[in-house]
Formats: structure tokens, sequence, C-alpha cells
């Protein structure tokens, strides 16, 4: 088997360790010389123990710690840490080329859910979204990726049992880094794929291309609007990919996984809220195995989109029970301190105090 780490010094050439398998970082250690057996050593330390460099591995020789301490495990910097009343937490990584992303750990009483970017910044300009207005610089690596995790874990104190790809970024665009991570989550950090959600405002072609992969994930497609009209007031790439088309990838997603289709939407005071657009909706994706899940929107400027009432909320769920469509309503974790998706990343790189 060959290695995916090709040298010892870290270059634009050389994939950092983390989000590389036990068996790759097995062929590693024997191509620098070392028996087998510290390739699990190594596995151990980067995603048990969260060695940040592999001179902390000291189960290894001083002197081979000596001559690899310059490779790369692929850890990223805290940046600056946001705690709400709620007990989620918003952290802001910093990467290797200074990039900052947004990652955030959402405590429940039965569970530690991590929501991961995939991209630094994100290029589909969806109108409602924070992000969207921050503008897209690059995709991320896998190992950036499972970073987020591993940051989460070890400042939480306790294991994560669940990922939601709804970060920064369109995940889909990012494909084979995503899929890579979550194959890495479920292997080598030991999160089931059941209890991982990727979520995709729709790509064209890349719900069928990840239901080939087979994985038991739950894919959620964010749909926020009832018609093809609306949706391309919101989300400016809907353009390219008619609405009939989109559903017609989840219902070939669900064929080839068995796996149900999430369909997420924010619902926004006055404009895609009313009963009539519960109504559009449950006609487009009734009938087959998914879910609805409403968003109710967290502003992001006074001059922005609204948020309903609660009795706008109950009457948009009614109108889907009606027509038996499943549904359930997802509140923000960590408004307080702007830990809805994309707002502290917004805020933290405008303001010039922030600390390095």
């Amino acid at each position: 088997m060959s290695s995916t780490v090709t040298a010892t010094t870290p270059d634009a050439t050389v994939t950092p360790l983390l989000g590389q398998s036990l068996d790759e970082l097995t062929a590693w250690v024997q191509a620098q010389g070392q028996p087998g057996y510290r390739g699990k050593q190594l596995h151990q330390w980067i995603y048990g123990k969260y060695a940040r460099s592999l001179s902390e591995i000291t189960v290894f020789s001083k002197a081979w710690r000596a001559e690899v301490a310059d490779v790369a495990v692929g850890r990223s910097h805290l940046h600056f840490r946001s705690v709400a009343p709620d007990g989620t937490i918003k952290y802001l990584l910093k990467l290797t080329d200074g990039s900052v992303i947004e990652t955030v750990g959402i405590p429940t009483e039965k569970r530690l859910t991590v929501c991961v970017s995939s991209q630094v910044g994100c290029p589909m300009a969806c109108d409602f979204c924070a992000t969207g207005k921050g503008g897209f610089l690059r995709n991320l690596e896998t190992y950036e990726i499972v970073d987020q995790v591993l940051t989460v874990q070890e400042d939480f104190g306790q294991r994560v049992s669940n990922i939601v790809f709804m970060g920064m970024g369109e995940p889909l665009l990012n494909a084979p880094h995503v899929v890579k991570a979550v194959r890495s989550l479920n292997q080598d950090i030991g999160i089931g794929q059941r209890s991982i959600t990727v979520s995709t405002v729709g790509i064209p072609g890349q719900i069928r291309r990840l239901g080939e992969e087979k994985l038991q994930i739950t894919l959620a497609v964010s749909l926020h609007a009832s018609n093809q009209q609306l949706r391309e007031t919101l989300i400016p790439s809907a353009r390219k990919y008619p609405f009939e088309e989109l559903i017609d990838e989840c219902y070939d997603y669900v064929r080839t996984t068995g796996r149900r289709v999430s369909f997420e939407y924010i619902l926004l005071a006055g404009l895609n809220d009313l009963p009539q657009h519960a109504a559009e909706l449950a006609q487009m994706v009734g009938g087959f195995q998914s879910h609805v899940n409403l968003i109710p929107y967290n502003p992001i400027s006074e001059v922005d989109y609204q948020r309903p009432s609660d009795r706008q909320i109950q009457a948009f769920v009614d109108e889907l029970q009606k027509r038996h469509v499943a549904v359930s309503v997802r509140y923000s974790r960590g408004l307080e301190k702007d830990a809805a998706c994309g707002q502290l990343r917004a805020q933290k790189l405008s303001d010039s105090s922030m600390p390095e």
C-alpha cells in the first residue's frame, strides 16, 4: 500500500496526517523505516489523545520524534471562543493559511453535536445567509474538516455523538473531501454514519453521485421555498437547477441508499411562511421517504428578513400535517452569542480588536 504522506517536511505537496486511516498511517510509518505497530500508536495519539505534533507522542523514541518533528498533523489554532447561555459554544478556528472558519458545539442532555464547515465562506450567495454575504475563499481539506470535530470533542471533554455539515460552505461543491471526512469521522473517531448529516442547497448531479457512495448518512436538502420562482429569489444557484430536477434526484437518492431525505425550510415572515406555501411544499415532497425540517429565521441585521410569529409557524406545521407530511421545527441554538451560522465570523473579521 502506498502512503498518502510523501515527505517528512511540510510543503504544498504533503498531506497532513489527520484524516488518514489506520492503514494509511501504518504505511507512512513503515515508509519512514519504523515497525508497522507504530501506525496504530500514531492513530491513537492523533485521534484519541489530540496530539498536535509528533513531538508529543512519548511512545516514540526521542530520536525519531526529532527526525519527524516538522511533519504536519493538521490541527488548527483556536482563534476565538464564544459561549452562549444555553451551553452552545461557537469556535473561530484559524487555519494554516490564515483563513478563519466557524465550528459549533451543541450540547444537550444526551448528545454533543458538532456543526462543521466544509468551505471557507460559501459561493452560493443565498440572500438570507450571513456566510453567503461574506464571499468564498476555498474548499476545506479533509483534515481541516476532521480537526473541527476533534477541537469540539477536546474542549468539551466528552465524546461527540452527532455531526451536521451545516456550517460554512456548500458540502457538495467539496464532495471528495466531505466524503473522505465522513469516512474518517466514522472509522477513525467512531461516529456512526447514521449520526452524520450532510446539508446541501442542491448541485446538479451531485446528489446522485453522493448516493452512489452508499453512505448511511442523512441527506438534508435546503429548499427554503415551495416553488421555483420563489426559490430563485432566495437561492441564486436555483436558476440553473429546476425544482423538479432537484426533487427527482432526491427520489433517486432514496431508491439508491434506502435512506430518507430531510428537507430544510427556513421560514421567512410574509415571504414563504403562508399556508398556501405549505400546501405547495407538501405537493412537491409528499409521496416518498422524506421529512420536512422547519427553521424559523434568525435575523442577521435590522433591515433583514424577519422571523415569523409562533402562530404563523404553527399554522405552517398544521397545514403540512394535514397533508400527511412528516414535519418538525428546529430552533437555532446560541443566538444570543451570534452562533447562528456565519454571524460570529462576519462580526469578528470586521472587528479590528479581534485577538490573534
